[in-house]
């Protein structure tokens, strides 16, 4: 009896059962069903939050900020003089609205995925839900950001140096006989960055939590003291390296849309 019960709580134990988006309720728009997620209503929290958050850290206004309003004043800084400025040069300001709203949004999709929402929820109200869940664990999303740096890196090319200057940007010095050849390649290219953004960021959060729930899953099947003690060792470990992996890929995502837009708005390019 007990070996058959091991074997159902096995087969319904799956380490990327937590990055899995589940759809939680619908609701109609005229003849069209939309679908609300677990990753939407994430994103739907992180977004108020930061509404919220944001302003409260910059009110009131003082010639030495504090607490939150210091922290979010020496991110905001750091952002735009190490990061935007050497980059963007004359172009800082136009764009720092765009580079700093891109970081934080991304920080707290990463820091809300890592609070364990559902199982708070369970122990509050004993019964099963889904609501939480890492939002950058979903493809769909971090490809929608990488998405909009696009928009925004070839928008402001193209308003910059004009349609068919930028167009021609795309085509380096080189022998006229390699010039198709170089051309298709930088269109490639184009393309193949906001590519590379949504997977470096899908990936790294995705193999975080996996490891994690893994980890988890190790004393569910083992049932040993010892074994439990270094997993919940290792648990500890990986979430205070998952906090760390949470800033990291918020800015390392954030400094790529930042160069990637430079490239645009340089006639040089």
């Amino acid at each position: 009896m007990m070996n058959l019960l091991n074997n159902l709580v096995l087969g319904e134990f799956s380490p990327l059962k937590p990055i899995v988006p589940v759809i939680l309720f619908e609701f109609k728009i005229g003849q069209y069903t939309v679908p609300v997620s677990n990753h939407m209503l994430m994103i739907a929290a992180a977004s108020v939050i930061l509404l919220i958050l944001l302003p409260l850290a910059t009110y009131p206004k003082r010639l030495a900020p504090k607490g939150l309003q210091n922290l979010v004043e020496a991110i905001c800084v750091f952002l735009r003089e190490e990061v935007a400025r050497p980059a963007l040069h004359e172009h800082t300001d136009k764009f720092i609205g765009f580079i700093w709203t891109m970081f934080f949004f991304i920080l707290t999709l990463n820091l809300l995925g890592m609070i364990p929402t559902e199982a708070i929820i369970h122990v509050l109200t004993k019964k099963e839900n889904h609501f939480g869940g890492p939002a950058t664990a979903n493809i769909w999303i971090t490809a929608g950001l990488a998405f909009t740096t696009f928009l925004v890196t070839h928008i402001a090319g193209i308003r910059q140096q004009g349609l068919i200057h930028y167009i021609k940007t795309f085509i380096p010095p080189v022998p006229w006989y390699m010039a198709p050849f170089m051309y298709f390649l930088e269109i490639i290219t184009a393309f193949v960055r906001p590519f590379a953004l949504a997977v470096r960021l899908f990936a790294n959060i995705v193999g975080g939590h996996t490891i994690i729930a893994t980890l988890v899953g190790l004393i569910i099947i083992f049932k040993n003291y010892a074994i439990a003690s270094v997993s919940v060792g290792a648990i500890v470990g990986m979430s205070f390296l998952e906090l760390l992996v949470a800033f990291l890929q918020a800015y390392i995502f954030t400094i790529l849309s930042t160069l990637f837009i430079s490239f645009s708005v340089s006639p040089e390019h």
